[in-house]
């Protein structure tokens, strides 16, 4: 067997989800929070606290950390683009040193037709060519369409559009769980799994997870004191952790099998999202700012040689999490124009990046979303901005998040 083709090299298995706050966890001090599975993987993960999105919209973002390369470099300017068919991904540059690779859920990379409605069975039923699949060997998902139950699946051994009884969140870990049970091949395996919760609808179903009265929830400091718009605030943020509660538990269940089949101690685990979701911070709703609350992600990282714990100083993107991953396991192979390798960083500490490059390319035409194309330079303090078409400003940083008493 030669290098490239090595069986034992380690598996690598991403959870990304969407819209999930970095601090909506019991572990950050959320306490509407309740995520009793990631509070325990986190006491197994160096926790990287200032983890940002190159972009905090779903598309920009997911392009930009399969590529290695921001938007709109990477070919997804606008919100409607598909990721070129000519892009090299993550999935190309392990695949291409003997990994299998897979993928499960949410695409939202090919064409969608922008008449159609944005949440629905439109967009769900959109079949993803085979050769516009991002080179995942193994693909099972959906276009987008946001149905958070009872998910349209279709892909490598699915070619029509098939209907999953059940909570996204659940039916596409079981998928995966079972994919992985049934592998024939003794190659290393680099797997994403991408869920759409705790995106909107955020009053669907969350596995039967009961929603908190909407006058019990707490929201963080800095949320508007408009009546109103608080009132909206809590109603959303009501189902939104709900799905958090439900999502938490299938993530659980994918850990807790993973460790079972013995692969977990020797494998690299990665959880985070696209972006976050502002839910009233002053006064904003929804993604696309360049506030703390949509740009900051979380980032639990896990691995045969990183050591638990706390980093409240390295500045890691998505963009940046390939390029680390593929060096963490061994793999010799660059990704893309922009992510680094915070490989030895993660692994013994020390400086990374001085900052990060953070930006809007386009303005989506939805309600409640940032309404102008902005780009920013991060850094642990603070994030200075600069729109389009207005005068630069600064955002002073939260270096922990607080909630109202």
């Amino acid at each position: 067997m030669t290098e490239k083709f090595r069986e034992d090299r380690p598996d690598v298995i991403v959870v990304m989800t969407t819209q999930w706050r970095a601090s909506a966890f019991g572990f950050a001090g959320d306490p509407n929070a309740k995520t009793p599975f990631l509070d325990s993987l986190k006491e197994d993960s160096l926790w990287l606290r200032q983890a940002v999105t190159p972009h905090p919209f779903g598309v920009f973002a997911r392009a930009a950390f399969l590529t290695g390369t921001r938007s709109p470099a990477n070919g997804v300017s606008d919100y409607f683009d598909p990721l070129p068919a000519d892009a090299r991904t993550l999935a190309d540059a392990f695949g291409e040193e003997g990994y299998e690779t897979a993928f499960f859920g949410k695409w939202q990379l090919f064409e969608r037709d922008p008449d159609a409605p944005v949440v629905g069975e439109a967009h769900a039923r959109v079949v993803v060519p085979n050769d516009r699949r991002g080179g995942f060997e193994f693909w099972e998902g959906f276009e987008s369409g946001f149905l958070l139950n009872d998910p349209l699946l279709h892909g490598t051994d699915i070619l029509e559009p098939t209907r999953f009884e059940g909570y996204q969140s659940d039916v596409l870990i079981e998928r995966f769980m079972r994919f992985r049970e049934n592998r024939k091949s003794n190659r290393p395996l680099f797997a994403l799994i991408s869920l759409d919760p705790p995106h909107p609808p955020y009053a669907a179903d969350a596995s039967g997870v009961k929603a908190a009265n909407p006058e019990d929830v707490v929201p963080l400091k800095g949320t508007t004191r408009d009546q109103d718009l608080r009132a909206m605030a809590q109603r959303e943020l009501a189902g939104y952790y709900s799905h958090i509660e439900a999502t938490d538990r299938a993530i659980g269940r994918l850990v807790s099998d993973l460790k079972s089949s013995g692969v977990w101690k020797d494998s690299y685990f990665a959880f985070t999202s696209a972006h976050g979701d502002m839910h009233g911070v002053d006064g904003k709703f929804r993604k696309g700012w360049p506030d703390d609350a949509a740009i900051r992600v979380p980032m639990l990282l896990v691995g045969p040689d990183i050591e638990a714990g706390e980093d409240d100083s390295l500045l890691m993107s998505l963009v940046d999490l390939g390029p680390s991953l593929l060096s963490l396991a061994g793999v010799d192979n660059a990704l893309g124009r922009d992510g680094q390798d915070l490989s030895d960083v993660v692994r013994t500490g020390g400086p990374g990046p001085a900052q990060q490059e953070i930006s809007m390319p386009s303005v989506p035409p939805f309600e409640k979303q940032c309404p102008f194309v902005w780009t920013a330079n991060r850094v642990p303090e603070r994030t200075e901005v600069f729109p389009e078409n207005d005068s630069p400003y600064t955002l002073e940083n939260h270096e922990k998040w607080e909630f109202e008493a």
